[in-house]
């Protein structure tokens, strides 16, 4: 641990996390010290890898409603901006966890425990959400990552040599991200039975591609120029976003359980769409991956 960071390190990888928002900040190569996240330069965007929780996403107005009340919570909502306490490390994984507070409790009235789980494992590493309801009604939430790889990845290579590969060829249509932070309630055409995105910096002008139930459950990033790239794992999570900040040498591949409010959300938190409703004592698990060559 060094200054509220903490490391993982096997034979072929080393991988820190910080404590606020237990986001993970780098997977390096130990063999050519390649780095595959992005730097989180704050000219651009200055976040790596922050976990959304417990919504995903914009709500309509900024606000929800539970139980006759008006709350109000940030887009994305608050853990990426709270810190966790580390309650587990080994030599293989590492375990951060947060707990309701008073100051969550005024903006979110629920009472939870969220542990994120980082496993390192030869190039691999295991990112796992494991939400808990402590209390003694039902929680509703959303969970969702956001993860920024490095793009161009190596040095000899462009932005646009790079292309993102799903493993099944999609139809699926492009949910539009309306400018005050909604989903569109219709969607436009974008795949046409393939299975590929190559990346311009243009593609994001229109902020983040969002699709709801791809047919793939993982997402490579590669390019016909370098034998290095890294693939998202994602079964389970049914909703995707792609994004990056206009100009910046980053991709964010998002698995999301949870989504942004649509232009006809009624408000209400149990109406949300993707959320999902946690029983008293019960516990909720969703996990992804990331696998570096």
């Amino acid at each position: 641990m060094s200054n509220g960071t903490f490391t993982l390190t096997n034979k072929v990888l080393s991988v820190t996390v910080a404590a606020k928002g237990a986001e993970l900040q780098s997977i390096r190569r130990l063999d050519n010290g390649l780095e595959y996240m992005w730097k989180g330069d704050p000219a651009f965007w200055g976040k790596k890898s922050p976990v959304l929780f417990p919504v995903v996403g914009g709500l309509k107005n900024g606000t929800y409603e539970f139980e006759g009340r008006s709350y109000q919570l940030g887009r994305h909502g608050f853990a990426r901006e709270q810190d966790f306490e580390c309650t587990e490390q080994t030599e293989t994984k590492l375990t951060f966890t947060l707990s309701h507070s008073a100051a969550t409790l005024a903006v979110y009235p629920f009472r939870f425990r969220f542990s994120i789980i980082y496993t390192l494992s030869e190039t691999t590493l295991d990112v796992h959400y494991k939400t808990e309801n402590t209390g003694t009604s039902p929680l509703f939430f959303s969970v969702g990552a956001h993860p920024a790889f490095a793009i161009p990845l190596t040095a000899e290579t462009a932005y646009s040599d790079w292309q993102l590969v799903f493993s099944h060829n999609e139809t699926a249509g492009k949910w539009p991200v309306l400018p005050e932070g909604v989903i569109a309630r219709e969607p436009v055409p974008f795949f046409n039975g393939n299975n590929s995105i190559p990346l311009t910096k243009e593609l994001f002008s229109g902020d983040a591609l969002v699709f709801k139930n791809l047919a793939s459950d993982s997402i490579s990033i590669r390019s016909h120029r370098s034998s290095h790239g890294l693939t998202v794992q994602f079964a389970g999570f049914p909703y995707m976003g792609i994004w990056s900040s206009k100009n910046a040498d980053f991709v964010c591949i998002e698995p999301w359980c949870g989504i942004a409010d649509s232009e006809i959300a009624t408000g209400k938190l149990e109406d949300k769409e993707g959320i999902q409703r946690l029983e008293a004592g019960q516990a909720s698990d969703c996990n992804w991956r990331i696998t570096v060559f």
